[in-house]
């Protein structure tokens, strides 16, 4: 938790997680969440997703990412250090 009372995670996700609409899905995900971050594939096929906002939501997140949408498959999911800062919405690309 950061001093506004902010949770905050980032993680890459593996497994079948590119070229299946993951990143269009975890937006959709985040904004329902009222989350802001960012979800980009990555050149090793992995994806890295940041995101940020009220605990709950960011509890939500991490466990609706262990599977991703129907059309992924997520192996596993790597913790990554904190981001420092985020945007202020949730967004597709980097931070």
């Amino acid at each position: 938790m950061n001093d506004n009372g902010e949770k905050r995670k980032a993680l890459r996700l593996h497994g079948r997680v590119q070229g299946v609409g993951f990143r269009w899905w975890a937006q959709r995900q985040g904004e329902r969440l009222q989350l802001r971050g960012f979800v980009r594939n990555c050149p090793d096929g992995t994806v890295e997703i940041a995101f940020a906002g009220p605990a709950a939501g960011v509890d939500e997140m991490s466990r609706l990412l262990q599977d991703g949408p129907r059309t992924a498959r997520v192996d596993r999911v790597e913790s990554l250090p904190e981001p420092d800062s985020l945007p202020d919405s949730f967004r597709i690309g980097g931070p």
